[in-house]
């Protein structure tokens, strides 16, 4: 069981957005390479970063945030946000990215997804993101038909690594994470899945080592973490047990 730590990124800043909502944004470090630093010496052992900026532009617009945290850290990194053809994919890969998420391409032509599963193994992974069930796009600015259970489903057998399941009315919010939706998820599909959105203190990390809950690759903290409801070496520590 694995606990991402998350940094957003708006303007090259680390921020937290309330709901999705980009003029609900809380700076929490202007420096992304020393938040990235902080978070491996922390001990994480992976680092999850989405271009806040990039998912409603449509392209990669955070680029040189994203490439300072490459330098800043030797933890594997997965980043979204933007990256909507297999050139973006392959560039961010070259770089040093260990695992891209896609997720309003996913929606939009989930054949490139399945192409670039092929081109890059274990390398893709899709974000989902939902407000009321149904999955959201455009960094979250529209909603369309599609159920959750549905897009994942699409991508079965595809190669993808994991799915980012992220339930937008919970975000940033600290109400805890959907368990409910979240391993209703995993268990209709074979893919991993990394529950994200409202993780909010100790007692979320504690219900990630209910049996249930072993279906999933893990779990995704960003504001619990910067406000230190969640503390790093404990969380760590509970989660050590269940990977021991």
């Amino acid at each position: 069981m694995i606990l991402f730590p998350a940094i957003d990124l708006k303007n090259g800043e680390c921020v937290r957005l309330k709901l999705g909502e980009m003029s609900e944004a809380t700076v929490y470090n202007t420096d992304p390479g020393a938040q990235a630093r902080a978070f491996e010496e922390q001990g994480f052992e992976w680092l999850h970063v989405v271009d806040l900026d990039g998912a409603f532009a449509g392209t990669s617009v955070n680029g040189a945030a994203v490439e300072a945290i490459l330098k800043s850290t030797k933890n594997p990194v997965q980043l979204g946000g933007g990256i909507r053809s297999l050139e973006q994919i392959e560039a961010w890969l070259d770089k040093g990215l260990a695992r891209v998420i896609l997720g309003t391409i996913a929606v939009r032509d989930p054949a490139l997804v399945k192409e670039a599963c092929q081109k890059f193994p274990g390398k893709i992974a899709v974000g989902i993101d939902a407000r009321g069930g149904r999955v959201a796009v455009e960094g979250w600015a529209e909603t369309s038909d599609l159920t959750v259970v549905d897009l994942a489903r699409r991508f079965e057998g595809a190669g993808v690594s994991a799915i980012i399941y992220t339930d937008i009315d919970r975000d940033g919010v600290l109400k805890g994470i959907n368990w409910e939706s979240t391993i209703e998820l995993a268990n209709a599909v074979s893919i991993p899945v990394i529950a994200s959105g409202g993780l909010a203190s100790m007692a979320d990390i504690e219900r990630m080592l209910e049996p249930d809950a072993a279906v999933l690759e893990g779990a995704i903290s960003g504001r619990a973490l910067y406000d230190g409801r969640i503390d790093p070496a404990e969380a760590l520590a509970l989660l050590g047990k269940v990977r021991s």
